[in-house]
């Protein structure tokens, strides 16, 4: 069994900072890919930031603004989020891609998900 457990979210007024953490525990051989989601109300969840062995992906929205970046030793992947605007306001979840020993099979796992709330 693996867990996410997500950290970091809050109330930021425009133009601040706020970190996100998405931790794994469990029996995890390897993570393969890493990803940020966000959802706001009444819209499609969508993918905000991604990252797997060298290649990084971030929706143009965030572009400039935001940073995705992992601690193998830890199976932790963080969010940097500078400049933020109103529109950033969602929940916010990560994903890992994760193999596991005991079958060597890759699974998706989902943090529960952390509350960002941009506004003055």
């Amino acid at each position: 069994q693996v867990q996410l457990v997500e950290s970091g979210g809050g109330l930021v007024q425009p133009g601040g900072s706020l970190r996100l953490s998405c931790a794994a525990s469990g029996s995890i051989f390897s993570v393969n890919a890493m990803g940020w989601y966000r959802q706001a109300p009444g819209k499609q969840r969508e993918l905000v930031a991604g990252l797997t062995d060298g290649t990084t992906y971030y929706v143009d929205s965030v572009k400039g603004r935001f940073t995705i970046s992992r601690d193998n030793a830890k199976n932790t992947v963080y969010l940097q989020m500078n400049s933020l605007k109103p529109e950033d306001t969602a929940v916010y979840y990560c994903k890992m891609t994760v193999v596991v020993p005991t079958t060597w099979s890759t699974y998706e796992y989902w943090g529960q998900g952390t509350q960002v709330t941009v506004s003055s």
